[in-house]
Protein backbone atom coordinates (compact mmCIF):
# COMPACT_ATOMS: atom_id res chain seq x y z
CA UNK A 1 0.00 0.00 0.00
CA UNK A 2 1.32 3.51 -0.56
CA UNK A 3 2.28 5.99 1.55
CA UNK A 4 -0.71 8.41 0.84
CA UNK A 5 -3.57 5.26 0.78
CA UNK A 6 -1.96 4.81 4.52
CA UNK A 7 -2.10 8.75 5.67
CA UNK A 8 -5.53 8.56 4.37
CA UNK A 9 -6.87 5.57 5.07
CA UNK A 10 -9.27 6.65 8.57
CA UNK A 11 -11.15 9.55 6.44
CA UNK A 12 -11.61 7.43 3.61
CA UNK A 13 -13.02 4.93 5.99
CA UNK A 14 -15.49 7.50 7.14
CA UNK A 15 -16.16 8.78 3.84
CA UNK A 16 -17.34 5.02 2.77
CA UNK A 17 -19.35 4.77 5.85
CA UNK A 18 -21.18 7.85 5.41
CA UNK A 19 -21.43 7.70 1.31
CA UNK A 20 -24.92 6.61 0.50
CA UNK A 21 -25.13 3.12 -1.64
CA UNK A 22 -25.22 4.07 -5.35
CA UNK A 23 -28.68 3.06 -6.08
CA UNK A 24 -29.77 6.19 -3.68
CA UNK A 25 -27.42 8.87 -5.32
CA UNK A 26 -28.99 11.67 -7.11
CA UNK A 27 -27.72 11.84 -10.75
CA UNK A 28 -24.08 12.34 -11.15
CA UNK A 29 -22.54 15.37 -13.16
CA UNK A 30 -20.66 13.63 -16.13
CA UNK A 31 -17.71 12.09 -15.88
CA UNK A 32 -14.59 13.55 -18.07
CA UNK A 33 -13.78 10.95 -20.49
CA UNK A 34 -9.91 11.06 -22.08
CA UNK A 35 -8.68 8.33 -24.65
CA UNK A 36 -5.18 8.69 -25.95
CA UNK A 37 -1.87 6.83 -26.87
CA UNK A 38 0.81 5.24 -25.45
CA UNK A 39 4.52 5.18 -27.22
CA UNK A 40 4.06 1.46 -27.53
CA UNK A 41 1.52 1.89 -29.40
CA UNK A 42 -1.32 0.75 -27.20
CA UNK A 43 -4.56 3.13 -26.63
CA UNK A 44 -6.09 3.48 -23.14
CA UNK A 45 -9.42 4.68 -21.76
CA UNK A 46 -10.28 6.93 -18.76
CA UNK A 47 -13.33 7.82 -17.31
CA UNK A 48 -12.99 10.43 -14.85
CA UNK A 49 -15.92 11.57 -12.44
CA UNK A 50 -16.63 15.00 -11.42
CA UNK A 51 -16.77 13.46 -7.82
CA UNK A 52 -14.31 11.53 -7.79
CA UNK A 53 -13.47 9.55 -4.47
CA UNK A 54 -9.78 8.47 -4.56
CA UNK A 55 -9.96 5.52 -6.25
CA UNK A 56 -8.75 4.51 -9.60
CA UNK A 57 -9.73 1.18 -10.77
CA UNK A 58 -7.32 -0.45 -13.75
CA UNK A 59 -9.13 -2.72 -15.44
CA UNK A 60 -7.61 -5.49 -17.59
CA UNK A 61 -9.51 -6.88 -20.26
CA UNK A 62 -9.85 -10.51 -21.60
CA UNK A 63 -8.20 -12.62 -24.57
CA UNK A 64 -8.61 -11.27 -28.25
CA UNK A 65 -7.59 -12.97 -31.42
CA UNK A 66 -4.95 -11.77 -33.42
CA UNK A 67 -6.84 -9.86 -36.16
CA UNK A 68 -9.86 -8.74 -34.16
CA UNK A 69 -10.86 -4.85 -33.22
CA UNK A 70 -8.69 -4.39 -29.96
CA UNK A 71 -10.08 -0.82 -28.39
CA UNK A 72 -9.51 0.17 -25.28
CA UNK A 73 -11.52 -1.47 -22.09
CA UNK A 74 -11.52 0.25 -18.33
CA UNK A 75 -14.45 -1.79 -17.22
CA UNK A 76 -15.98 -5.25 -18.00
CA UNK A 77 -19.21 -4.19 -19.31
CA UNK A 78 -20.95 -0.85 -19.66
CA UNK A 79 -23.42 -0.78 -16.69
CA UNK A 80 -20.54 -1.65 -14.72
CA UNK A 81 -18.97 1.21 -15.93
CA UNK A 82 -21.33 3.52 -15.89
CA UNK A 83 -22.74 2.56 -11.82
CA UNK A 84 -18.98 2.93 -10.86
CA UNK A 85 -18.28 6.11 -12.38
CA UNK A 86 -21.20 7.39 -11.03
CA UNK A 87 -20.28 5.95 -7.45
CA UNK A 88 -17.32 8.00 -7.82
CA UNK A 89 -14.79 5.69 -9.25
CA UNK A 90 -11.87 6.56 -11.65
CA UNK A 91 -11.69 3.47 -13.99
CA UNK A 92 -8.77 3.25 -16.66
CA UNK A 93 -7.28 0.55 -18.72
CA UNK A 94 -5.74 0.36 -22.11
CA UNK A 95 -5.97 -1.95 -25.10
CA UNK A 96 -2.18 -3.74 -24.64
CA UNK A 97 0.06 -3.26 -27.87
CA UNK A 98 -0.77 -6.61 -29.43
CA UNK A 99 -3.06 -8.80 -29.35
CA UNK A 100 -3.14 -12.72 -28.06
CA UNK A 101 -0.94 -14.03 -25.45
CA UNK A 102 0.18 -10.66 -25.11
CA UNK A 103 1.41 -10.61 -21.54
CA UNK A 104 4.68 -9.55 -22.06
CA UNK A 105 2.70 -5.92 -23.59
CA UNK A 106 0.25 -5.72 -21.19
CA UNK A 107 1.95 -5.91 -18.30
CA UNK A 108 3.79 -2.32 -18.97
CA UNK A 109 0.69 -0.77 -20.92
CA UNK A 110 -1.04 -1.46 -17.90
CA UNK A 111 1.57 0.53 -15.58
CA UNK A 112 1.89 3.05 -18.48
CA UNK A 113 -1.64 4.12 -18.22
CA UNK A 114 -1.87 4.00 -14.99
CA UNK A 115 1.32 6.44 -15.07
CA UNK A 116 -0.20 8.88 -17.82
CA UNK A 117 -3.62 8.98 -15.23
CA UNK A 118 -1.39 9.80 -12.34
CA UNK A 119 0.14 12.97 -14.56
CA UNK A 120 -2.90 14.26 -15.70
CA UNK A 121 -5.32 13.83 -12.42
CA UNK A 122 -2.95 13.46 -9.04
CA UNK A 123 -2.26 10.46 -7.23
CA UNK A 124 -5.07 7.94 -6.29
CA UNK A 125 -6.00 7.57 -2.55
CA UNK A 126 -6.31 3.89 -3.70
CA UNK A 127 -5.21 1.74 -6.82
CA UNK A 128 -6.71 -1.08 -7.31
CA UNK A 129 -6.08 -3.62 -10.43
CA UNK A 130 -9.33 -5.59 -11.92
CA UNK A 131 -9.60 -7.63 -14.80
CA UNK A 132 -11.73 -10.96 -16.07
CA UNK A 133 -10.41 -13.84 -18.02
CA UNK A 134 -7.02 -13.36 -19.69
CA UNK A 135 -7.43 -9.80 -17.93
CA UNK A 136 -7.45 -11.83 -14.32
CA UNK A 137 -3.89 -13.39 -15.45
CA UNK A 138 -2.45 -9.98 -16.26
CA UNK A 139 -4.33 -8.54 -12.74
CA UNK A 140 -2.40 -11.39 -10.92
CA UNK A 141 1.08 -10.64 -12.41
CA UNK A 142 0.67 -6.51 -11.91
CA UNK A 143 -0.18 -8.05 -8.35
CA UNK A 144 2.80 -9.99 -7.71
CA UNK A 145 5.62 -8.42 -10.22
CA UNK A 146 4.67 -4.58 -9.17
CA UNK A 147 2.93 -4.69 -5.47
CA UNK A 148 4.04 -1.08 -4.73
CA UNK A 149 1.57 0.15 -7.18
CA UNK A 150 -1.43 -1.30 -6.08
CA UNK A 151 -3.23 -1.83 -3.14
CA UNK A 152 -5.09 -4.93 -3.41
CA UNK A 153 -6.54 -6.68 -6.74
CA UNK A 154 -9.87 -8.27 -7.98
CA UNK A 155 -9.66 -11.29 -10.35
CA UNK A 156 -12.89 -11.88 -12.34
CA UNK A 157 -13.33 -15.68 -13.89
CA UNK A 158 -9.28 -15.30 -14.48
CA UNK A 159 -6.75 -17.40 -15.77
CA UNK A 160 -4.86 -17.64 -12.70
CA UNK A 161 -3.37 -21.68 -13.00
CA UNK A 162 -0.71 -19.68 -15.12
CA UNK A 163 0.41 -20.02 -18.55
CA UNK A 164 2.27 -23.37 -18.18
CA UNK A 165 -1.00 -25.32 -16.51
CA UNK A 166 -3.16 -24.21 -19.14
CA UNK A 167 -1.60 -25.31 -21.95
CA UNK A 168 -0.92 -28.40 -20.18
CA UNK A 169 -4.68 -28.73 -19.23
CA UNK A 170 -5.42 -27.82 -22.87
CA UNK A 171 -3.68 -30.50 -24.53
CA UNK A 172 -5.12 -33.34 -22.68
CA UNK A 173 -8.78 -33.44 -23.83
CA UNK A 174 -7.33 -32.81 -27.22
CA UNK A 175 -4.51 -35.66 -27.07
CA UNK A 176 -7.32 -37.98 -25.37
CA UNK A 177 -9.59 -37.50 -28.51
CA UNK A 178 -6.86 -37.84 -31.31
CA UNK A 179 -5.96 -40.82 -29.38
CA UNK A 180 -9.44 -42.96 -28.64
CA UNK A 181 -10.77 -41.26 -31.79
CA UNK A 182 -8.12 -41.26 -34.62
CA UNK A 183 -4.87 -42.87 -33.54
CA UNK A 184 -3.79 -42.72 -36.96
CA UNK A 185 -4.99 -39.60 -38.34
CA UNK A 186 -1.49 -37.98 -37.45
CA UNK A 187 -3.43 -34.79 -36.64
CA UNK A 188 -0.98 -32.20 -35.23
CA UNK A 189 -1.54 -31.08 -31.68
CA UNK A 190 1.66 -28.81 -31.44
CA UNK A 191 4.42 -27.50 -33.48
CA UNK A 192 2.38 -26.24 -36.14
CA UNK A 193 3.76 -24.06 -38.85
CA UNK A 194 1.53 -20.79 -38.68
CA UNK A 195 -2.45 -20.26 -38.21
CA UNK A 196 -3.35 -22.26 -41.12
CA UNK A 197 -2.19 -24.98 -40.26
CA UNK A 198 -3.74 -25.17 -36.86
CA UNK A 199 -6.80 -24.57 -38.70
CA UNK A 200 -6.79 -27.40 -40.81
CA UNK A 201 -5.77 -29.31 -37.41
CA UNK A 202 -8.99 -27.91 -35.88
CA UNK A 203 -10.93 -28.91 -38.42
CA UNK A 204 -9.95 -32.39 -38.87
CA UNK A 205 -10.30 -33.13 -35.22
CA UNK A 206 -13.91 -31.04 -35.00
CA UNK A 207 -14.93 -33.29 -37.91
CA UNK A 208 -13.88 -36.57 -35.91
CA UNK A 209 -15.71 -35.41 -33.09
CA UNK A 210 -18.68 -34.62 -34.64
CA UNK A 211 -19.28 -37.60 -35.84
CA UNK A 212 -18.30 -39.93 -32.64
CA UNK A 213 -20.96 -37.66 -31.40
CA UNK A 214 -23.73 -39.82 -33.61
CA UNK A 215 -22.47 -42.90 -31.75
CA UNK A 216 -22.27 -44.26 -27.51
CA UNK A 217 -18.80 -44.81 -28.23
CA UNK A 218 -17.76 -41.57 -29.15
CA UNK A 219 -19.76 -40.30 -26.53
CA UNK A 220 -18.24 -42.02 -23.96
CA UNK A 221 -15.07 -40.90 -25.06
CA UNK A 222 -15.62 -37.82 -25.60
CA UNK A 223 -16.72 -37.35 -21.89
CA UNK A 224 -13.68 -38.61 -21.00
CA UNK A 225 -11.92 -35.73 -23.11
CA UNK A 226 -13.90 -33.46 -21.14
CA UNK A 227 -13.44 -34.99 -17.83
CA UNK A 228 -9.73 -34.57 -18.28
CA UNK A 229 -10.28 -30.43 -18.43
CA UNK A 230 -12.98 -30.31 -15.57
CA UNK A 231 -15.92 -29.22 -18.13
CA UNK A 232 -18.96 -29.58 -16.52
CA UNK A 233 -22.00 -30.54 -17.53
CA UNK A 234 -23.90 -27.44 -17.95
CA UNK A 235 -21.78 -24.31 -19.13
CA UNK A 236 -24.07 -22.26 -21.15
CA UNK A 237 -27.03 -20.51 -19.96
CA UNK A 238 -28.72 -21.32 -23.27
CA UNK A 239 -28.35 -25.23 -22.93
CA UNK A 240 -30.92 -27.85 -21.03
CA UNK A 241 -30.51 -27.95 -17.72
CA UNK A 242 -29.61 -31.52 -16.74
CA UNK A 243 -30.16 -33.41 -13.53
CA UNK A 244 -27.77 -34.95 -11.07
CA UNK A 245 -27.62 -38.15 -12.59
CA UNK A 246 -28.82 -37.23 -16.28
CA UNK A 247 -25.14 -38.07 -18.18
CA UNK A 248 -26.74 -38.28 -22.05
CA UNK A 249 -27.78 -34.48 -21.58
CA UNK A 250 -24.38 -33.57 -19.35
CA UNK A 251 -22.38 -35.15 -22.20
CA UNK A 252 -24.33 -33.50 -24.74
CA UNK A 253 -23.59 -29.76 -23.27
CA UNK A 254 -19.91 -31.30 -22.94
CA UNK A 255 -19.80 -31.82 -26.59
CA UNK A 256 -20.77 -28.28 -27.39
CA UNK A 257 -18.09 -27.51 -25.43
CA UNK A 258 -15.08 -29.33 -26.48
CA UNK A 259 -15.90 -28.41 -29.84
CA UNK A 260 -15.68 -24.88 -29.04
CA UNK A 261 -12.61 -25.83 -27.15
CA UNK A 262 -11.19 -27.54 -30.54
CA UNK A 263 -12.31 -24.83 -32.99
CA UNK A 264 -10.20 -21.54 -30.99
CA UNK A 265 -7.88 -22.11 -27.62
CA UNK A 266 -6.60 -25.88 -28.24
CA UNK A 267 -5.23 -24.74 -32.12
CA UNK A 268 -4.78 -21.60 -33.43
CA UNK A 269 -4.69 -19.61 -29.53
CA UNK A 270 -1.76 -22.12 -28.99
CA UNK A 271 -0.78 -21.78 -32.13
CA UNK A 272 -0.05 -18.03 -31.49
CA UNK A 273 1.30 -18.47 -27.83
CA UNK A 274 4.02 -20.84 -29.00
CA UNK A 275 5.11 -18.28 -32.13
CA UNK A 276 5.48 -15.96 -28.99
CA UNK A 277 7.35 -18.70 -26.63
CA UNK A 278 9.74 -20.13 -29.23
CA UNK A 279 8.30 -23.63 -29.21
CA UNK A 280 5.32 -25.63 -27.37
CA UNK A 281 5.21 -24.77 -23.59
CA UNK A 282 3.06 -28.08 -22.43
CA UNK A 283 3.88 -31.76 -22.03
CA UNK A 284 2.04 -34.74 -21.25
CA UNK A 285 5.39 -36.25 -20.89
CA UNK A 286 4.88 -38.54 -16.90
CA UNK A 287 1.07 -37.59 -16.91
CA UNK A 288 -1.63 -40.21 -15.60
CA UNK A 289 -4.17 -40.01 -17.47
CA UNK A 290 -6.01 -42.95 -14.93
CA UNK A 291 -5.27 -40.75 -12.12
CA UNK A 292 -6.47 -37.47 -13.54
CA UNK A 293 -10.00 -39.03 -14.78
CA UNK A 294 -10.46 -40.27 -10.74
CA UNK A 295 -9.77 -36.73 -9.35
CA UNK A 296 -11.61 -34.70 -12.31
CA UNK A 297 -15.33 -33.39 -11.08
CA UNK A 298 -17.29 -35.13 -13.64
CA UNK A 299 -15.36 -38.58 -13.47
CA UNK A 300 -19.07 -40.31 -12.11
CA UNK A 301 -20.60 -39.28 -15.59
CA UNK A 302 -17.69 -41.17 -17.89
CA UNK A 303 -18.15 -44.36 -15.92
CA UNK A 304 -21.65 -44.47 -16.57
CA UNK A 305 -21.58 -43.61 -20.11
CA UNK A 306 -18.48 -45.97 -20.70
CA UNK A 307 -21.28 -48.72 -19.05
CA UNK A 308 -24.27 -47.60 -21.13
CA UNK A 309 -21.65 -47.77 -23.80
CA UNK A 310 -20.54 -51.01 -23.57
CA UNK A 311 -17.16 -50.10 -23.55
CA UNK A 312 -14.20 -50.70 -21.07
CA UNK A 313 -12.94 -47.64 -19.33
CA UNK A 314 -9.69 -49.52 -18.42
CA UNK A 315 -8.80 -50.32 -21.45
CA UNK A 316 -9.19 -46.77 -23.06
CA UNK A 317 -7.28 -45.39 -20.31
CA UNK A 318 -4.43 -48.24 -20.88
CA UNK A 319 -4.55 -46.97 -24.35
CA UNK A 320 -3.97 -43.03 -23.08
CA UNK A 321 -1.01 -44.62 -21.12
CA UNK A 322 0.82 -46.68 -23.90
CA UNK A 323 0.07 -43.60 -26.66
CA UNK A 324 3.53 -41.87 -27.73
CA UNK A 325 3.58 -38.53 -25.78
CA UNK A 326 4.21 -35.07 -26.32
CA UNK A 327 7.17 -33.23 -25.31
CA UNK A 328 8.11 -29.57 -24.67
CA UNK A 329 10.57 -27.25 -25.57
CA UNK A 330 12.73 -26.39 -22.58
CA UNK A 331 13.59 -22.94 -24.14
CA UNK A 332 9.72 -22.28 -24.94
CA UNK A 333 8.33 -23.66 -21.03
CA UNK A 334 10.88 -21.16 -19.78
CA UNK A 335 9.62 -17.95 -21.36
CA UNK A 336 6.23 -18.77 -20.37
CA UNK A 337 7.17 -19.83 -17.06
CA UNK A 338 9.04 -16.20 -16.62
CA UNK A 339 6.07 -14.15 -18.21
CA UNK A 340 2.90 -15.75 -17.63
CA UNK A 341 3.42 -18.23 -14.26
CA UNK A 342 3.11 -17.31 -10.60
CA UNK A 343 4.95 -17.16 -7.32
CA UNK A 344 1.78 -17.00 -5.07
CA UNK A 345 3.89 -14.38 -3.69
CA UNK A 346 0.92 -11.39 -2.47
CA UNK A 347 2.00 -8.51 -0.85
CA UNK A 348 -1.82 -6.93 -0.49
CA UNK A 349 -5.50 -8.80 -0.83
CA UNK A 350 -6.62 -10.22 -3.67
CA UNK A 351 -10.51 -11.65 -3.96
CA UNK A 352 -11.00 -13.80 -6.55
CA UNK A 353 -14.68 -14.71 -8.18
CA UNK A 354 -15.53 -17.77 -10.89
CA UNK A 355 -18.55 -18.96 -12.18
CA UNK A 356 -19.20 -22.74 -11.02
CA UNK A 357 -20.15 -23.67 -14.54
CA UNK A 358 -17.16 -21.91 -16.68
CA UNK A 359 -16.24 -24.58 -19.74
CA UNK A 360 -13.31 -22.22 -20.85
CA UNK A 361 -11.63 -21.27 -17.73
CA UNK A 362 -13.15 -24.06 -15.30
CA UNK A 363 -13.12 -23.24 -11.63
CA UNK A 364 -10.29 -25.61 -11.05
CA UNK A 365 -7.64 -23.09 -11.56
CA UNK A 366 -8.73 -21.51 -8.55
CA UNK A 367 -7.55 -24.32 -6.95
CA UNK A 368 -4.15 -23.89 -8.73
CA UNK A 369 -3.66 -20.20 -7.40
CA UNK A 370 -4.75 -20.98 -3.73
CA UNK A 371 -2.51 -23.91 -3.92
CA UNK A 372 0.32 -21.29 -5.25
CA UNK A 373 -0.38 -18.91 -2.84
CA UNK A 374 -0.41 -21.10 0.36
CA UNK A 375 3.12 -22.80 -0.96
CA UNK A 376 4.07 -18.69 -1.74
CA UNK A 377 3.18 -17.88 2.39
CA UNK A 378 0.40 -15.36 1.02
CA UNK A 379 -2.50 -17.83 1.64
CA UNK A 380 -4.35 -15.34 3.84
CA UNK A 381 -4.14 -12.13 1.94
CA UNK A 382 -6.24 -14.37 -0.59
CA UNK A 383 -9.76 -15.20 -0.76
CA UNK A 384 -12.53 -16.64 -3.22
CA UNK A 385 -15.65 -16.77 -3.93
CA UNK A 386 -18.29 -18.30 -6.53
CA UNK A 387 -21.72 -17.34 -8.54
CA UNK A 388 -23.62 -20.67 -9.00
CA UNK A 389 -23.87 -20.13 -12.75
CA UNK A 390 -22.98 -21.32 -16.06
CA UNK A 391 -20.53 -19.92 -18.80
CA UNK A 392 -17.92 -18.02 -19.10
CA UNK A 393 -17.28 -14.68 -17.22
CA UNK A 394 -21.23 -14.49 -16.38
CA UNK A 395 -21.61 -12.43 -13.71
CA UNK A 396 -24.19 -9.74 -13.53
CA UNK A 397 -23.44 -6.11 -12.53
CA UNK A 398 -24.45 -6.23 -8.92
CA UNK A 399 -22.08 -9.60 -8.28
CA UNK A 400 -19.17 -8.02 -9.84
CA UNK A 401 -19.71 -4.81 -7.83
CA UNK A 402 -20.76 -6.42 -4.60
CA UNK A 403 -17.16 -8.58 -5.40
CA UNK A 404 -15.22 -5.01 -5.50
CA UNK A 405 -16.64 -3.49 -2.31
CA UNK A 406 -15.96 -6.98 -0.74
CA UNK A 407 -12.25 -6.29 -1.30
CA UNK A 408 -12.66 -2.31 -0.15
CA UNK A 409 -14.00 -3.93 3.07
CA UNK A 410 -10.60 -6.12 3.14
CA UNK A 411 -8.72 -2.96 2.35
CA UNK A 412 -10.06 -0.91 5.04
CA UNK A 413 -10.97 -3.31 7.90
CA UNK A 414 -7.73 -6.16 7.38
CA UNK A 415 -10.41 -8.98 7.91
CA UNK A 416 -12.02 -10.68 5.22
CA UNK A 417 -15.88 -11.50 4.77
CA UNK A 418 -16.70 -13.25 2.00
CA UNK A 419 -19.25 -15.55 2.15
CA UNK A 420 -22.08 -16.30 0.17
CA UNK A 421 -24.35 -14.50 2.54
CA UNK A 422 -22.31 -11.73 2.70
CA UNK A 423 -22.00 -11.29 -1.13
CA UNK A 424 -25.48 -11.82 -1.92
CA UNK A 425 -26.17 -8.88 0.64
CA UNK A 426 -23.61 -6.78 -0.74
CA UNK A 427 -25.08 -7.26 -4.23
CA UNK A 428 -29.16 -6.68 -2.99
CA UNK A 429 -28.22 -3.40 -1.97
CA UNK A 430 -26.71 -2.26 -5.15
CA UNK A 431 -29.89 -3.79 -6.79
CA UNK A 432 -32.45 -5.86 -4.97
CA UNK A 433 -34.59 -6.65 -8.25
CA UNK A 434 -31.24 -8.34 -9.46
CA UNK A 435 -30.83 -11.75 -8.25
CA UNK A 436 -27.21 -12.44 -6.61
CA UNK A 437 -25.95 -16.02 -7.05
CA UNK A 438 -22.90 -16.23 -4.80
CA UNK A 439 -23.15 -19.92 -3.32
CA UNK A 440 -20.40 -21.80 -1.06
CA UNK A 441 -18.57 -24.18 -3.09
CA UNK A 442 -15.40 -25.60 -2.89
CA UNK A 443 -13.43 -26.61 -6.36
CA UNK A 444 -11.86 -29.87 -6.92
CA UNK A 445 -8.12 -30.08 -7.61
CA UNK A 446 -7.02 -28.77 -10.68
CA UNK A 447 -5.32 -30.96 -12.89
CA UNK A 448 -1.94 -30.02 -13.89
CA UNK A 449 -0.90 -27.10 -11.30
CA UNK A 450 2.38 -25.56 -12.35
CA UNK A 451 3.48 -22.74 -10.20
CA UNK A 452 6.62 -20.69 -9.27
CA UNK A 453 6.22 -21.45 -5.89
CA UNK A 454 7.11 -25.40 -6.31
CA UNK A 455 8.57 -25.01 -9.53
CA UNK A 456 10.67 -28.20 -9.05
CA UNK A 457 7.81 -30.34 -8.26
CA UNK A 458 6.33 -29.04 -11.76
CA UNK A 459 9.08 -28.92 -14.17
CA UNK A 460 8.36 -31.26 -17.35
CA UNK A 461 10.51 -34.97 -16.96
CA UNK A 462 13.52 -34.15 -18.69
CA UNK A 463 13.92 -30.46 -19.00
CA UNK A 464 15.76 -28.26 -17.51
CA UNK A 465 14.14 -25.49 -14.66
CA UNK A 466 13.33 -22.33 -16.15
Amino acid sequence: MNSRALALLATASLATLCTPAPSARAAAAPAERVEGGLPSGATYLMDMPADWNGTVLLFSHGYRTVGDPNPAQNAPTPDVQQRLVDAGYALIGSSYASSGWAVTEAVPDQLATLDAFTRRFGEARRTIAWGRSYGGLVTTALAERHADRFDGSLSMCGLVQGGVANWNSTLDPVFALRTLLAPDSGIRLTGFAGQADARSAATALATTVTDAQRTPEGRARIALAAALHNIPGYSDATQPVPGPTDWDTQQANQYAAVTGLILSPAFVRRQEAESRAGGNPSWNTGVDYTRMLHRSSVYKEVTELYKEAGLSLRDDLKTLDKAPRISADPAAVAWMSRTSSFTGRLADPQLNIHTTGDALIPVQAESAYRRAATEGGSGRLLSQAYVDAPGHCTFNTVETVAALHTLEHRLDTGSWDTSAAVLNSRARQEDPATPARYATYRPTEYPRPYDLARKHASTPPGAARP
